[in-house]
């Protein structure tokens, strides 16, 4: 228990109302009281309650019988985005390196165990889910996942290297702990990321850090081209220099401030 709720400054409803919107996702973007009810472990009348009062402040939108999240809640996230200012730093350069090597490029920072995606710009789809601003996948199986992880504390990553769930999403997927814990001392040593195929078959993705004024790391920038596009060095060779001169861009912007 946090020291928080030990307290009573814990606020258990505004836990339980963030849970029913966190209910929602993309392969569930529609759902009935009792699917919400079984998502977030509340009884139908609790979720009931939460989602009424979601309607009415005009976070979800009902049929009567289905709930899906309006427009709205973009608005708890773009509060977030604002305050952190990289968002719109990166984006002019991500065009730039989208359109210079014709891939897709994103920034993305480390949200516990999951990367979540702050900018991006896609040349083409080239995996099976759509990839958005907003949209999370495991730290491990990720190139930027993979360089936030390696700039961890090594408290920080000890712990997540023993409790994290490394499933295989690929054949190609690293899943041991200490195979993954020396990867992300080479990421670490080298400055970037390379991941072949270990989040989907077909995806190649490199990743570079962006960095603080102070040195730390405080989100990832990658490129991500199909295996297609030819060998593994290939793909290195042709992506890795434009990438990492697009990152310390981002990070001379960052620095400048509001007033660059």
């Amino acid at each position: 228990m946090t020291e928080a709720a030990r307290s009573g400054e814990f606020v258990q409803s505004l836990e339980r109302g963030l849970a029913v919107i966190r209910a929602f996702d993309a392969e569930h973007p529609r759902l009935t009281l009792s699917e919400v009810a079984r998502a977030t472990g509340l009884t139908r009348a609790a979720a009931r309650r939460f989602l009424l009062t979601l309607v009415e402040l005009g976070y979800v939108h009902t049929d009567g019988r289905l709930f899906s999240l309006r427009p709205r809640v973009l608005d708890l996230g773009y509060a977030y985005l604002s305050s952190l200012g990289l968002p719109e730093v990166a984006r002019p350069h991500l065009e730039a390196l989208a359109a210079q090597v014709r891939e897709s490029c994103s920034v993305s920072v480390l949200d516990g165990d999951e990367v979540v995606y702050v900018a991006r710009v896609a040349t083409r789809r080239i995996m099976t889910v759509g990839i958005s601003v907003g949209s999370r996948f495991p730290a491990y199986a990720t190139s930027m996942g993979r360089v936030l992880l390696a700039a961890q504390p090594a408290d920080w990553l000890d712990d997540y290297l023993a409790t994290a769930r490394l499933r295989p999403l690929t054949r190609h997927t690293v899943t041991d702990p200490a195979r993954l814990r020396a990867a992300l001392a080479t990421i670490a040593a080298q400055g970037y990321a390379i991941v072949d195929q270990e989040l989907e078959e077909g995806l190649r993705s490199l990743a570079a850090p962006i960095r603080a004024e102070d040195g730390s790391v405080v989100a990832a920038i990658n490129v991500s081209a199909h295996a297609s596009r030819g060998s593994f060095e290939t793909i290195r060779t042709e992506l890795l220099p434009p990438l990492l001169a697009t990152a310390k861009r981002v990070e001379e912007d960052l620095a400048a401030g509001p007033g660059r």
